[in-house]
């Protein structure tokens, strides 16, 4: 699940996986952090799923995957398009 909130300006944009995902640790990779691997880790929240948030600029295109600690990538089934690049989403 991804959501999406507008406040002072700018674009929180939170990722949330759920409680039974596999390949935890899992961070959340993409432009908005030059691709660097665990700079965004995904946190257990207290109803057991995880989630991290960005903030960026309104009508920023973001370009994102997850990267789970054994190595594995995957994509957002919530993002507005997935392409051969990975996940994309309209901030």
């Amino acid at each position: 699940m991804i959501r999406k909130q507008t406040n002072d300006g700018l674009v929180t944009v939170t990722f949330i996986l759920p409680s039974n995902v596999a390949g935890a640790p899992i961070s959340v990779v993409g432009n908005f952090n030059d691709w660097q691997p665990y700079r965004h880790p995904l946190i257990r929240r207290p109803d057991g799923t995880l989630s991290t948030t960005v903030v960026c600029h309104p009508g920023t295109t973001l370009y994102f995957r997850y990267l789970g600690s054994d190595g594995s990538w995957f994509d957002d089934m919530d993002a507005d398009e997935i392409n051969d690049q990975g996940s994309v989403l309209l901030a």
